[in-house]
């Protein structure tokens, strides 16, 4: 798992749009992953509250952590959809997801993504998706 999660890690060092967001893996383990976010100014919406972009990455990108969890490392998210549950408002993102089945080719998995202020946490909206192996990455 060590050599997964530094692999992990590097992944989402070298994704820019990872980098202009702020996102950081907060836990990678048998159980699944969870990604953070601080939720600045510039990720809200005219209401005040954030994005729901900003939420859609998120699942995104944990499901697919959690789909290469379950498939190896060569994966990418073939579909997924959210429901926005209520605004998320608070000082930080939090997306956990876990794989709900994994076969040989493909996985299912969960997100649920959290608003965290100083008085707890808050689900704001759930996703599932489905996570592809690939032979290979494309080039990027």
């Amino acid at each position: 798992m060590d050599d997964f999660l530094e692999r992990t890690r590097q992944a989402l060092a070298a994704q820019p749009f990872t980098q202009l967001l702020g996102a950081t893996l907060e836990r990678m383990d048998g159980e699944g992953v969870a990604l953070a976010l601080p939720l600045r100014d510039e990720l809200k919406q005219q209401n005040g509250f954030a994005h729901g972009g900003v939420l859609s990455y998120l699942a995104d990108n944990a499901l697919t952590i959690a789909g290469a969890m379950g498939l190896g490392r060569a994966v990418l998210t073939s579909e997924f959809k959210i429901n926005y549950l209520r605004p998320a408002v608070g000082a930080t993102l939090v997306a956990r997801a876990t794989v709900i089945h994994a076969g040989r080719r493909q996985a299912v998995c969960r997100c649920d993504v959290f608003a965290r202020d100083g008085h707890g946490e808050k689900i704001v909206a759930t996703a599932q998706g489905t996570i592809a192996k690939v032979d290979e990455l494309p080039a990027g």
